[in-house]
């Protein structure tokens, strides 16, 4: 595809930054006479890195040298491709939710080190609905297609961003699946695969480090030192309490209760942990963030929002349809209200088999994160 693409800028006296698009059919293995042009974008795409890394070629300086009227610094002849490179966008997006994009402030925002990051947001920065919520890419470059693989795998899995939701975990999966690791993708990878591409709940061995550290500030052993939010808690502890050598503690994980065993200093690292106050640190692991707090006994915790019928706007939004209308008898999983954001359009779907009560929204209402947009009850 190199030589194609080579051979297609030269056909129309191309001379500037350009991207050509290919379509392979892989379904009896990638063959060359199985691939097809497809399209040629003049420009720079998001992709651009993986070229840069094989090649060593800066295109953007390039792309400045060629509209300034220098010639080509070299020639086709002297690029050499050298090793495999491989990209992932982290998206500020919920995959468990249907890939919605997730919007608010970059409380907490740490990249990986040791690869080429490019990013044009801060910690303490906006997430808007106004624009893509793509946030970073991450780029590795390796001698072979495998090595690459792990190595952007092992990146994603170090993503700490919090409270927006992003996909790192979901690409570390993916790099990760038995058919991504055998080249064995395609258009309907994702779909086909989609029960193996969740992210993985927090450890038992994560739940233990962030009870440890709950119960450390709750006990007289810190000396009565207050957390201060957004404390970064990385290291061992040493916790001892006079106690039994194997205390449990109850915590809530996203709002779900766990028993975690209280440990002896030196059983094992600490996971990556932030601390929002004494009862409430987050937990990183494997690119995904965790809200682990002490447990109140007789409290209701931190669950899920109740099955009152009431459709919410997940984030703030445009309504650009209302396929269901007051009074019409609808089942679960059918669409009521179709919002605009960041895009993308999300339907909100009856939670259960019922009757269409009060749409509080009109084609072209501009709602706010959280507005109750329709309620459906009960059958």
């Amino acid at each position: 595809i190199t030589d194609a693409a080579v051979r297609a800028a030269k056909a129309v006296d191309y001379e500037g930054a350009g991207t050509i698009e290919f379509i392979a059919d892989a379904s009896d293995g990638l063959k060359a006479d199985r691939i097809w042009f497809m399209e040629m974008n003049t420009r720079l795409q998001v992709e651009h890195p993986v070229t840069e890394a094989v090649t060593g070629v800066d295109l953007v300086e390039w792309q400045f040298r060629v509209a300034a009227g220098e010639p080509m610094p070299l020639k086709q002849d002297e690029i050499e491709l050298n090793g495999w490179a491989m990209e992932a966008r982290l998206y500020a997006e919920d995959p468990a939710n249907g890939f919605l994009p997730s919007i608010g402030r970059l409380e907490h925002f740490h990249l990986p080190d040791g690869i080429r990051v490019d990013t044009g947001v801060e910690e303490g920065g906006e997430v808007s609905q106004f624009y893509d919520p793509m946030i970073a890419k991450l780029i590795v470059h390796a001698e072979t297609r495998e090595e690459a693989a792990d190595a952007l795998a092992e990146a994603a899995g170090q993503v700490q961003v919090w409270p927006v939701k992003t996909n790192a975990a979901f690409v570390m999966k993916c790099l990760e699946h038995p058919r991504f690791v055998a080249g064995d993708v395609d258009t309907g990878f994702i779909a086909a695969e989609d029960a193996d591409l969740g992210a993985e709940p927090l450890s038992e061995m994560g739940i233990e480090d962030a009870a440890n550290r709950l119960r450390q500030f709750a006990s007289p052993l810190s000396g009565g030192r207050t957390i201060s939010p957004w404390d970064h808690l990385d290291g061992a502890i040493g916790f001892r309490a006079n106690a039994p050598d194997h205390l449990t503690q109850t915590v809530r994980v996203d709002g779900a209760p766990h028993v975690a065993q209280l440990l002896d200093e030196d059983d094992h690292p600490m996971t990556r942990l932030i601390g929002l106050s004494a009862t409430r640190v987050v937990a990183f692991e494997n690119g995904s963030a965790f809200d682990v707090s002490a447990f109140a006994r007789g409290g209701s915790g931190a669950g899920g929002p109740a099955s009152d019928g009431a459709l919410r706007a997940p984030m703030p939004g445009k309504i650009v349809a209302t396929p269901a209308r007051p009074g019409d008898t609808i089942t679960k999983g059918q669409p009521v209200v179709v919002l605009e954001a960041m895009k993308m359009e999300h339907a909100l779907v009856a939670p259960f088999d019922g009757v269409v009560g009060e749409i509080g929204v009109a084609v072209g209402d501009q709602v706010a994160a959280d507005a109750v947009l329709a309620v459906v009850t009960a059958a």
